[in-house]
């Protein structure tokens, strides 16, 4: 694993009151010949919105817009647009994300909103319908696997502590929910796990970062294998972490000692990782892919 040697890669900026105090935990796609990037952001309201930055090599960001690509729109998140995830099927950019609204129950829920590639890469940001695929369910970090399995629609989500599973033939219904990947004592991820980005599809099987949590509540990243026609079926999970915060940008700021990912590319047979450090800065780290795997 080798960091970016620029990192941080993207930092709040003053000048705009959406993101002056915190960027971080991005979404990542491959499209066009360049990498885009949809990152939460917060200003001096706390309210999280999602800005837009991309990069023509995958390392330097080259393309930043000064007003954000998606906001709160309804009273479900009313308090901020959280953590996206996008999945490209069929011409259309699926996104996933948290929405947190004003509420002392079922505060975060998942939910789950469109746009075709053609809108998205002209930064036309006519997003479609909101929906919540479980809605008064609390609820976060879904993704949705880049195609479907037996006919139906896959997704991964956390219901604490576990990474669990949910299809779908429609996008709206979804059903035969269960819990796929638990903590494991005494280990980096004890306390809960969860999605990073959707997963990757190789000759293996789907690639699937994940973050795991401590008792100590040190947010770190590891790996899985997955059955390429079996969700459920996990063929390889790390023992080890392959990125625990280290560097001062992931050690110290909003929230100290947090590493977390909400997509990665691959490039050739390079995996670029997108990471929050700290939430309050977006990093990256390259990977050869035959280093992830045994």
């Amino acid at each position: 694993m080798k960091r970016f040697k620029d990192n941080p890669i993207l930092k709040p900026i003053q000048g705009h009151y959406w993101e002056t105090r915190e960027v971080f935990n991005s979404a990542a796609l491959y499209a066009g010949e360049r990498v885009h990037l949809l990152y939460r952001a917060m200003g001096d309201d706390r309210i999280s919105r999602l800005g837009y930055a991309s990069s023509s090599d995958g390392y330097t960001i080259d393309e930043r817009y000064s007003e954000p690509a998606f906001s709160p729109a309804n009273v479900h998140e009313n308090l901020g647009c959280e953590d996206p995830r996008l999945t490209l099927m069929d011409g259309v950019c699926l996104m996933t994300y948290t929405a947190y609204r004003n509420t002392p129950t079922n505060a975060f829920q998942v939910s789950l909103t469109r746009i075709s590639l053609k809108d998205f890469l002209s930064h036309d940001w006519d997003w479609g319908e909101r929906m919540l695929p479980f809605q008064g369910i609390q609820n976060k970090n879904a993704v949705i696997v880049p195609r479907k399995i037996d006919g139906r629609y896959v997704m991964y989500h956390r219901i604490e502590p576990n990474l669990c599973i949910a299809y779908s033939k429609d996008l709206e219904q979804w059903c035969d929910m269960r819990a796929v990947l638990h903590p494991r004592p005494d280990s980096w991820d004890s306390l809960k796990v969860g999605s990073a980005g959707p997963p990757i599809e190789i000759n293996e099987g789907w690639l699937f970062i994940y973050h795991g949590v401590d008792y100590n509540y040190v947010y770190r990243l590891g790996v899985l294998l997955v059955d390429k026609n079996d969700p459920e079926n996990i063929l390889y999970r790390s023992k080890d972490p392959i990125l625990e915060p280290k560097e001062p940008y992931e050690r110290f700021g909003k929230v100290p000692n947090v590493v977390f990912s909400c997509g990665s590319v691959l490039l050739d047979d390079t995996l670029l990782l997108y990471y929050g450090g700290a939430d309050t800065v977006v990093c990256g780290a390259e990977y050869d892919l035959g280093e992830l795997l045994p």
